[in-house]
């Protein structure tokens, strides 16, 4: 069943997660250096090299049906109309309550109510939200490292990750009430605009129509990064990829991209299904995601009380042939 929204959200970290949330995301599947995007991914770099065109049309739709093989599409998409999964919202290393923050962000007033929570305790903070940027960098590291629910390589990549986004949230002006505002009214307005006010609402228009949905959120989010000078098409648009190593249907892909100055380095995994190449870790988490728990197991009903024992029958009590 899926979780239900609470009653009052707290508006405030609604904007840097969702900030957080959508970097991961694009990170999580980046690619590119080629100027042709394949169509279909059959070979090993193409796998990341087509997610990232998604990415970078503001697909999530078509992102999600090129990250999985197609036999494994309907069981996502029963798995999320069940509400048990939202991949590949999923895949972003973050406590992402992805319908929770839009929920708070469509609610009536949200943009009056957020810059209010925002004047009241980010305006011209500087030097608190710099202190709080480094904890949270020291902390995501620190817990990446720990998470077991990740491979190798995605601790690897999204350590990297952390680290440059917690440089940046120390030099960005994310205390700048203009820029606030503005992010605000982007967001609160894409939200309204998606029509996904609550959990209910993804489950009512399942998993395709609602990644169609959140197009315009995923928009916004882009244009508020690049109002703080953090501009992920761009990072997208330099991206360059290379064949590390492939043995049969296995292989291994570096990507190299730059965000906020520095250069991201990390290698994935990708592997290739029925002449198709998809990324290991998605096809790991999707493969979860779109499992039917086991049921749970049932207690024996207990006799009466009033019942007679059961004896196992013994040779003494067990009727033998006659013998001829």
């Amino acid at each position: 069943m899926p979780q239900p929204v609470p009653a009052t959200p707290r508006p405030a970290p609604a904007l840097p997660a969702l900030l957080a949330a959508l970097l991961a995301l694009v990170a999580a599947g980046c690619g590119g250096g080629e100027r042709v995007t394949p169509t279909v991914a059959s070979e090993p770099t193409d796998a990341v090299a087509l997610l990232t065109r998604h990415l970078r049309d503001n697909d999530l739709q078509a992102f999600a049906r090129d990250a999985v093989p197609p036999a494994l599409r309907p069981q996502l998409a029963a798995a999320w109309q069940a509400g048990r999964t939202r991949w590949p919202l999923e895949e972003l290393p973050f406590d992402h309550k992805i319908p929770g923050m839009l929920a708070t962000l469509a609610a009536d007033k949200a943009d009056l109510r957020l810059r209010r929570s925002f004047d009241g305790q980010f305006a011209n903070a500087h030097g608190e939200i710099r202190a709080a940027a480094k904890s949270l960098g020291l902390f995501g590291v620190k817990f990446l490292q720990t998470d077991i629910a990740l491979s190798a390589e995605e601790r690897a990549h999204y350590a990297q990750l952390v680290a440059v986004m917690s440089d940046w949230g120390t030099r960005a002006k994310l205390g700048d009430p203009k820029r606030a505002r503005g992010t605000i009214a982007r967001l609160t307005l894409a939200a309204r605009q998606s029509g996904l006010r609550e959990e209910a609402d993804f489950q009512r228009y399942g998993m395709d129509d609602s990644l169609r949905r959140l197009t315009p959120v995923v928009v916004a989010l882009k244009e508020s990064l690049r109002a703080y000078d953090l501009d992920l098409d761009s990072s997208l648009d330099q991206m360059t990829l290379s064949l590390v190593s492939q043995e049969g249907d296995a292989a291994r892909v570096r990507m190299r991209y730059p965000l906020d100055g520095k250069t991201i380095d990390t290698v994935v995994a990708v592997e290739r299904i029925d002449g198709r190449w998809y990324l290991s870790d998605f096809l790991r988490h999707a493969r979860a995601a779109a499992a039917v728990p086991p049921a749970p197991a049932t207690a024996p009903i207990p006799a009466p009380a009033d019942a007679p024992p059961l004896v196992p029958p013994t040779e003494s009590t067990t009727a033998k042939p006659t013998s001829s």
